[in-house]
């Protein structure tokens, strides 16, 4: 695979690009109205082998991923529901574009030289993904790109959520002719602002709704992770994950270990952990790989960002009733999400996530499947 940045549809944007990308047919169609009466749309996108993706306006929201298994049998791998109804009534963010800030932040509060800012406590004592109507639940515009992928865009005006400053955000989904879903971000702000993009699909490689995660095999490129509290918050270490259940430097089972992991340093019967991810110089490199024995597929998750949240879909409890009628229990789904890590903004030795008026916030993730 060859991948460019070029110069985007977007003043001043440039995003990550595939050289082959002409296969790729995008469709729009309507997928019904907010309880507000806000239009919402699903945009289409099948590339020359028949894999399909579709995003909808609401949330910059990805509801369906079909991709083939070892004998070119496609299935669904994201969790989601089957209609609009399903996604307003309330979900843990399948499939969702989350931010401003995804992850949490330390008691909903952070300063930006010495002013204070307060946020929604949605996560007990703390701020998770962008508040109690963050991203994840905005109606976005929508442009088809050129046949070839969708640009979603959002304007969230100063003070939404409690985030300063007039922040305009871009999320570019592609889909190419080698069976890679790339999703690049890019943001800018008339004032400092903390800024933490992600993707939040529920990933099963046998299909959605087929049962656990737990014997799928997972690497992680990451020597390091950073060590939390019972409340999900980094204690500020950078740990390393050699000799312990945290390393996933070589592929190992993911439910192989639950039964080791701490309860303080954790959720008991799961991983929901930053990891710090090896490459350091913000290019595109290998972050993970997923691989489902059953079905033969294989996830490949590049990214330009510095770490990755492993996250087993430990709160999935049945009450979501998604696609086709299935329950989604315990460790149905599990997120990889390319991210900067948790509370970043009140942890100095992290990497920064503060975003500056005339600075360009931009990222790029590559999902590539494959199969073996």
């Amino acid at each position: 695979m060859q991948l460019i940045r070029i110069f985007g549809f977007i003043p001043g944007l440039f995003l990550l690009a595939s050289c082959a990308v002409p296969g790729t047919k995008v469709t729009k169609a309507p997928f019904g109205k907010t309880a507000d009466g806000e239009a919402v749309d699903v945009y289409t996108l099948v590339n020359k082998n028949g894999v399909k993706a579709k995003i909808m306006t609401y949330g910059a929201l990805l509801t369906e991923l079909h991709v083939p298994d070892r004998d070119g049998k496609l299935a669904d791998v994201v969790l989601g529901f089957d209609s609009l109804e399903g996604y307003l009534a309330g979900h843990p963010y399948f499939g969702a574009t989350t931010g401003r800030v995804a992850n949490r932040i330390a008691g909903g509060k952070f300063k930006i030289g010495d002013k204070e800012y307060t946020l929604a406590k949605n996560n007990g004592a703390n701020h998770l993904h962008g508040g109690v109507k963050g991203l994840d639940k905005r109606v976005w515009k929508a442009t088809i790109m050129r046949g070839s992928g969708v640009i979603f865009g959002y304007k969230s005006p100063d003070g939404e959520e409690g985030y300063p400053g007039n922040l305009d955000i871009r999320v570019i989904y592609k889909l190419t002719d080698s069976n890679e879903l790339i999703v690049s971000y890019w943001a800018k702000t008339d004032k400092a602002t903390p800024v933490n993009l992600t993707h939040h699909s529920y990933f099963n490689l046998a299909g959605a709704g087929s049962g656990t995660i737990l014997e799928h095999e997972l690497m992680i490129a990451a020597d390091h992770y950073t060590p939390i509290d019972g409340g999900g918050i980094p204690t500020g270490e950078i740990k390393a994950v050699k000799d312990t259940v945290m390393d996933f430097t070589k592929p190992m089972k993911i439910g192989s270990r639950f039964d080791k992991l701490p309860p303080s340093d954790g959720n008991p019967g799961g991983y929901d952990h930053n990891y710090c991810l090896s490459s350091k110089d913000n290019s595109l490199a290998l972050a993970a790989t997923l691989y489902d024995a059953g079905s033969g597929r294989v996830l490949e998750i590049l990214t330009t960002e510095p770490g990755i949240q492993l996250y087993t879909g430990n709160y999935l409890d049945g009450s979501n009733v998604g696609k086709g009628g299935r329950k989604y229990a315990k460790n149905h789904g599990i997120c990889l999400e390319t991210q900067h890590f948790p509370d970043s903004i009140n942890q100095p030795n992290f990497p920064p996530i503060l975003l500056k008026p005339g600075e360009n916030y931009s990222h790029d993730t590559v999902h590539r499947f494959l199969v073996k």
